[in-house]
């Protein structure tokens, strides 16, 4: 009997040991997100890999191949713009190595930086997103991080914590190398975060800049153009509506770029990777922007303070126990224009049993729009308070404890100064006799009363 537990004891034990194994490796494989292809209006785009998505939510208005592995090139900037703003100051002051220029090959853009130059970070941003400048990379890099692959580290520990899938990077700036990747859905990901920073937002949006001169460099020539044609007003792919944001381009990569837009209110971002020319790069971008701004637009669905319903509350007064439940703030969502708001599934949820009192402004449920497998919700609060029935009672029994209260402290105040009246007639008839002892012994003591008298007082 005993061998035989020590055997299924050995059994449970190298089970368990299995199962820690493979659950591992289970969770990494386990992705929830449909990768495939998005296309309502089968439109045709010429790129590689192509996203569209709704800028404020992240929904996704047309894909294609946008989960694949692709070479992002310089719209790698952008992470390293990102940890540049979340890690240092606009004026900090950074010193430019000899690795940070001489690490740039060949053909690939530059700043002109000079070893030991001192610049400061927002003019380092400024040539590392408009010009594309990739000595500017290195230099930022270092600083941060004190080297290259330290840098590396932290873009990549920054993709996973956006939700990145399927990206890996080993510089700041998106020089060619086979194990530096990314994908369209990644990099409008990233892009999407990029666009919380007011200073990426600027400078994207500048067309020209000059750096002035430092300690290394006594003269202001190096005046650099923006890559981006959609924001450049002599160009002929600029696109009124455009607000931004990085291209890219090597042989292995094609052209790329992370662009976005805003109109009417409206904000949408795009990334196109893998494209053959510099024109099908912008005809795709701006198809796509035309796409989204024509057939979408913001639609309220919830107003904030909008009643929902009316419940009649138990317990309650008659004049409050109809209470208006209205949401809490607004909800506003990029839909299609042809769709019915009133076709959408809803869900209004109210806390069961709800009872006097409650107070306004209180939350009380919750009201959410699911759309396309993506949940729009907010609360739901009174619009009113909402008093007991039994009020009246309450406020009785509260004036009459305080009735009560004044009533002992008065009772109390009378013990205390019947007990302080006859302490005080002792004293006196203490006193008295004292007086008396004293001039007694008066006549033949001389100032002895005196004496007596101070100590008792």
């Amino acid at each position: 009997m005993g061998d035989h537990m020590k055997q299924l004891k050995s059994i449970v034990i190298f089970t368990i040991i299995i199962f820690l194994l493979i659950l591992p490796l289970n969770i990494s494989l386990a992705v929830d997100i449909d990768t495939s292809d998005y296309n309502p209006d089968n439109l045709t785009t010429n790129s590689d890999s192509i996203i569209l998505i709704d800028a404020k939510t992240g929904n996704i208005l047309y894909s294609k191949n946008a989960y694949e592995k692709k070479y992002p090139a310089s719209t790698t900037k952008l992470m390293t713009a990102i940890l540049t703003l979340e890690n240092c100051k606009l004026t900090d002051v950074v010193t430019v190595s000899h690795n940070a220029i001489f690490s740039v090959p060949v053909g690939y853009s530059h700043a002109s930086l000079q070893e030991g130059e001192q610049l400061t970070v927002e003019q380092l941003l400024n040539v590392l997103l408009i010009p594309s400048a990739n000595d500017a990379a290195f230099a930022l890099a270092e600083h941060i991080a004190g080297s290259v692959d330290e840098f590396s580290t932290m873009m990549n520990n920054k993709a996973k914590e956006l939700g990145c899938l399927n990206t890996h990077f080993v510089n700041p700036n998106g020089i060619h190398n086979n194990d530096h990747y990314s994908t369209a859905y990644d990099l409008a990901l990233i892009g999407q975060y990029a666009m919380k920073f007011d200073d990426i937002m600027h400078i994207a949006k500048i067309s020209q800049y000059t750096l002035p001169k430092t300690n290394k460099y006594d003269r202001t020539d190096r005046i650099f153009n923006a890559t981006n044609g959609l924001i450049t007003k002599n160009d002929e792919y600029y696109y009124p509506s455009a607000t931004g944001l990085k291209t890219g381009y090597t042989d292995k990569s094609g052209y790329c770029i992370v662009a976005t837009a805003e109109k009417n209110g409206v904000e949408l971002l795009e990334v196109v990777l893998g494209s053959e020319s510099i024109s099908d790069r912008y005809e795709d971008c701006i198809k796509l922007f035309d796409y989204g701004f024509e057939n979408y637009s913001n639609q309220n669905l919830v107003s904030a303070n909008e009643i929902i319903e009316n419940v009649e509350v138990a317990g309650a007064t008659k004049e409050t126990k109809n209470l208006d439940i209205v949401a809490k703030s607004n909800i506003d969502v990029l839909l299609k224009n042809n769709i019915d708001i009133n076709s959408l599934d809803k869900k209004v949820e109210i806390n069961g049993n709800l009872t006097a009192p409650i107070s306004e402004g209180a939350v009380v449920g919750k009201i959410t729009y699911t759309i396309d497998g993506k949940d729009y919700s907010t609360d739901l609060i009174a619009n009113s308070t909402v008093i007991p029935s039994n009020f009246e009672t309450i406020i009785f029994r509260i004036l009459l404890i305080f009735l009560i209260l004044c009533l002992f402290a008065l009772i109390l105040k009378k013990v205390d100064r019947y007990g302080n009246g006859r302490n005080k007639s002792k004293k006196i008839s203490k006193t008295k006799k004292i007086k008396s002892k004293s001039a007694k012994h008066s006549k033949g003591r001389g100032k002895y009363k005196f004496t007596q008298i101070n100590e008792y007082l």
